[in-house]
Formats: structure tokens, sequence, C-alpha cells
């Protein structure tokens, strides 16, 4: 599903289940040492999803660690991100000098807990979503919506090393399956040009959310 909303010049790895003989570098063990079984799973198959995204554009498999805030160290010139919810894992990847940076999530396709969406949305893009569940009810805007900010900052922050937080960029969904996202702070690219909108593509399929922003 998620190769439909990246450009070709990256490489994606997406699973629905937990490969057996998924191993972990010991390093990465030493991450997850005292984790639950439900938390090893999906960290071990994300990172088997990295490592298979990695091979397909050449490069060895190596450990992929969290790094601050807990965004993925990936090697010299790649950039990349990694997501996993209940019955879903993906890795997608490639060489930085193609993408500056990219972000991607996964997320049930159910409503928000109670309370959460006035947490992470603005009041403009809380209207929004009021005409969009009126256009197609069957949808969860609210989760879209979530998911997409979710991808934004993952995309933001290997850029900038700065946190954006839910309130830091305005959202705007397209029925059509893409959103726009404009950052609310000051910020630049790899180029030192100015960070003023991000574009990014969302589908709904097999009960699951799945939104990337490739930014180039």
């Amino acid at each position: 599903m998620i190769e439909r909303l990246l450009p070709a010049e990256v490489s994606c790895v997406e699973t629905v289940t937990d490969p057996p003989g998924a191993d972990l570098f010991p390093e990465e063990e030493a991450v997850i040492a005292r984790a639950v079984g439900k938390r090893r799973r999906e960290f071990t198959t994300a990172r088997w999803c990295a490592r298979q995204a990695l091979g397909r554009i050449g490069i060895a498999p190596v450990p992929v660690l969290p790094g601050e805030r807990g965004a993925p160290q990936w090697p010299a010139g790649i950039v990349g991100s990694i997501t996993h919810c209940a019955g879903y894992r993906a890795a997608v990847v490639a060489h930085q000098e193609k993408v500056q940076s990219l972000g991607i999530d996964a997320e049930p396709h159910e409503a928000l807990p109670d309370g959460v969406l006035d947490a992470v949305s603005l009041p403009d893009e809380r209207t929004h979503l009021t005409e969009l569940s009126a256009a197609d009810p069957a949808r969860h805007w609210d989760r879209i919506l979530f998911s997409c900010k979710e991808t934004v900052y993952k995309t933001w922050y290997p850029i900038t090393g700065e946190w954006l937080g839910f309130e830091d960029a305005r959202l705007r969904l397209d029925p059509g399956g893409t959103f726009t996202a404009e950052p609310l702070k000051p910020g630049a690219d790899r180029t030192g040009s100015p960070l003023t909108s991000f574009a990014g593509r969302w589908l709904v399929e097999n009960s699951l959310i799945i939104t990337a922003i490739a930014h180039l």
C-alpha cells in the first residue's frame, strides 16, 4: 500500500505479519531488553522492514537505533522513516541526494479517543473536519488528520532537529487522498531554504490509515 504514496526514488517495505526468524543486532536488543512481547514484536519487525528496504538501495544490514526523541538513526547519506500499529509495520528509505526527508505513519481507521482531537488540532482544522465529515461520514477524518500530523513531524524533525508540536502545523486534507501542511514556526531545509510547506498523501485501506511525505 505505502509504495503508492511515495515516489519511485523511495524504497518501501511493509508487512501485516511478524516474519519468523527476524533478528536484531545486539545494540538493538539492548534497547528493548525489558520490553513486553507486543513492543518487542513491533520493534523487531520494523527493523526487519528497515533492513529489507535498505538492501533494495544497496545498503548492507546495520543496526537501526532510536536516537533523540526516538527518531531512527540511519546510515550516512540515507533518510528514512518507520511506523507500526496493530497489524501493520513499514519502513521507507532513500538516498539523501534524492530525497531530503521522509515521514510515514499508520493508524487504525477508527475515531480518536474522546478529548484527543482538541489536543492535536487547531480550531480551523476542526471546522475543516466537520465539513469533510458532512461530505463523507464513513471516514474517520479526525484520525486521518492525526496521522498526517505525525507524518509531518517525522519529516520535519530530521531536517531541523527541532520539536514540532501538533499546534505548530496547520493542515488541509483533500478528499482525493492528498494533504498540505504549513509549519507555524520557522525552519530551514537541508539547502537552507525556508520550510514553508509540506505536501503528502494518505489512503484508507484494509481498516488502516496510511500517510506519507517525501520532501524532495
